[in-house]
């Protein structure tokens, strides 16, 4: 990671004025901001429901049973290799009060849960609270017998006796029939329910992608179900516009889904809260307006501040793999400082700025490989993002000496970053990659315009 912060102060500087070391300050400069509907805009910690001791995590307590959860949740889906260097992480994330650990069955290849018991098995069970799905989200795992297998296991792996948080993961991908077929066809909806009573899991939810009207299918029957939590994808930048990360799907904006969990009384957990970290990069001018309302503070600051702030959110799951990330959020959320209305405007005023920009909605998840012909998905979309957000995108400009000069440099970066075998010219537009994505991205569409850019001599469409 840059040594600056890339909003322009020196980590070193920034942590020296918190009275800070520069391994804890390390932490607060390196992740990113919307407007709170109005019964969100609250400063007032006793309000928002928050246990934040002075100089401490801050804390939500889950409803029903009093659990104090941390507001900052690991995701565990992009782990390093290494147990040790995991261990190391966890070490550090358990001592500074973090107690949330996110993971899947499908993550890391199929060894992340493997990866998460191990570290985790080395504490007091009373001390961590983790969080697990049933991801059986190819048709060859929607049998019963299969999806209970997948279950078991990852009581193996994970090293419990109890699953604290268990979802349903990624629903609303292929629509109603596929939840039908994944969870209620097969009755496997009503055996989780009778593990939930039983005690196996102590708290049942889902994670939200896609067609909102499996959303609403699913909180229309609350009363059947009464779903403890929902995982949605919240930032400041699909708060209201969402819609501009998609080209299929529902398109529903985080407003929506936030409020909607909120007046029936269900928690949020939240995934993406930097969009994929394309939040936690953002244009100089982004950082001369943030930088003018609160000097210093990271984009990534930002971000995190403005979903932490919403009352209803539970933990807000970030994917750290390097411990300047892992330092930067702790201080971020120890205590955690909510935004104020003027803030909330600001970042409402930029995320409407940043709508208007062709990116592509992909938040590197990386669930839409590998790629049988080598394509690197999440690989290609970043870097064209980069270049747009940059402001480096070779579109039509007045000359065309400009225009050529743009492509010239837009060509050699992209060689230098993309290896030959994992360009977007390699797709073969076979679509397995659209059943994978929780986004419901058109990538092999998104593909055939990366490739257009690298061939053709001028470009007069983006890319949306």
């Amino acid at each position: 990671m840059d040594k600056k912060n890339p909003c322009g102060m020196d980590r070193r500087q920034f942590l020296g004025r918190m009275g800070m070391g520069y391994a804890t300050a390390l932490s607060l400069m390196a992740l990113h901001p919307l407007r709170l509907s109005a019964r969100s805009q609250t400063t007032n910690s006793t309000q928002t429901g928050t246990d934040a001791p002075e100089g401490g995590m801050t804390y939500r307590t889950q409803r029903g049973t009093g659990e104090k959860i941390s507001l900052l949740g690991f995701g565990m889906m992009r782990l390093p290799r290494e147990q040790e260097e995991v261990d190391r992480l966890v070490d550090y994330a358990i001592a500074h009060g973090v107690n949330y650990f996110d993971t899947a069955p499908v993550y890391g290849g199929g060894t992340n849960e493997g990866i998460t018991g191990r570290t985790l098995s080395r504490y007091p069970r009373e001390k961590y609270y983790v969080a697990t799905k049933m991801s059986n989200q190819h048709r060859d795992l929607w049998s019963l017998e299969r999806s209970k297998e997948m279950y078991e296991n990852s009581f193996r792996q994970l090293q419990v006796d109890y699953i604290d948080y268990y979802l349903l993961h990624s629903v609303g991908g292929g629509g109603l029939e596929t939840l039908r077929g994944r969870f209620l066809d097969n009755g496997l909806l009503d055996f989780l329910l009778k593990e939930r009573e039983a005690g196996r899991i102590r708290h049942l939810g889902f994670s939200y992608h896609g067609d909102v009207k499996v959303f609403d299918w699913l909180l229309d029957h609350h009363d059947t179900y009464h779903w403890d939590f929902v995982q949605i994808q919240m930032n400041y930048l699909d708060w209201h516009h969402a819609g501009s990360r998609r080209r299929r799907g529902g398109d529903a904006n985080a407003e929506y889904l936030y409020g909607r969990l909120e007046k029936l009384g269900i928690q949020c957990v939240i995934m993406e809260p930097l969009r994929g970290g394309s939040l936690a990069n953002v244009t100089d001018e982004v950082c001369t307006q943030l930088n003018r309302s609160r000097s210093g503070d990271s984009p990534a600051r930002w971000g995190f501040r403005w979903v932490g702030s919403h009352p209803n959110v539970l933990t807000t799951l970030s994917g750290m793999n390097r411990m300047e990330h892992l330092e930067e959020n702790v201080a971020t959320f120890s205590p955690l400082e909510p935004c104020p209305k003027v803030e909330n405007e600001l970042l409402a005023r930029i995320a409407d700025q940043m709508s208007g920009l062709p990116t592509i909605g992909c938040t590197t998840c990386a669930y839409c490989m590998p790629c049988k012909y080598g394509v690197d998905i999440p690989g290609n979309f970043a870097f064209y993002n980069k270049e747009v957000t940059e402001g480096r995108l070779p579109l039509p400009e007045p000359t065309a000496d400009d225009y050529d000069q743009r492509r010239t440099a837009y060509l050699e970066a992209y060689r230098a970053a993309i290896p030959d075998k994992a360009r977007a010219n390699r797709c073969q537009d076979c679509g397995e990659c659209l059943k994978k994505c929780p986004q419901q991205l058109p990538i092999p569409t998104h593909m055939s315009h990366l490739v257009e850019m690298t061939r053709k001599k001028r470009v007069r469409d983006s890319l949306h």
